[in-house]
């Protein structure tokens, strides 16, 4: 038992609450400073927060440099979404370990 609680408490703590889901680019609301990944027709990928956006050039900020990426070369475009079922398992599976190895009686 102790086995599978440490696999399962290792498998969910190197997962994040967040999770990536591919929009379409002309359904990005500018408004939100959301987290976005970004796919190149290349096979580049760049993450940064959203800057700005237009027509032609979509605008990352990755760590305080801006990142102008030309709509014509974007291939896949992925916004960071919080994961109400990740979180509850990260919940889930310390509460496990913590009563697994009998830190609570």
């Amino acid at each position: 038992m102790k086995k599978l609680s440490l696999l399962l408490l290792f498998l969910i703590l190197f997962q994040s609450c967040y999770s990536y889901k591919t929009v379409n680019y002309n359904s990005i609301p500018i408004e939100k400073k959301q987290k976005f990944k970004v796919k190149g027709v290349g096979g580049t990928k760049i993450e940064g927060t959203l800057f700005s956006k237009n027509e032609q050039i979509l605008t990352l900020d990755k760590n305080g440099q801006l990142q102008k990426i030309p709509v014509s070369e974007i291939y896949e475009v992925k916004v960071r979404k919080f994961s109400i079922l990740k979180s509850f398992g990260l919940v889930t599976s310390i509460l496990i370990r913590i009563f697994d190895t009998g830190v609570v009686n």
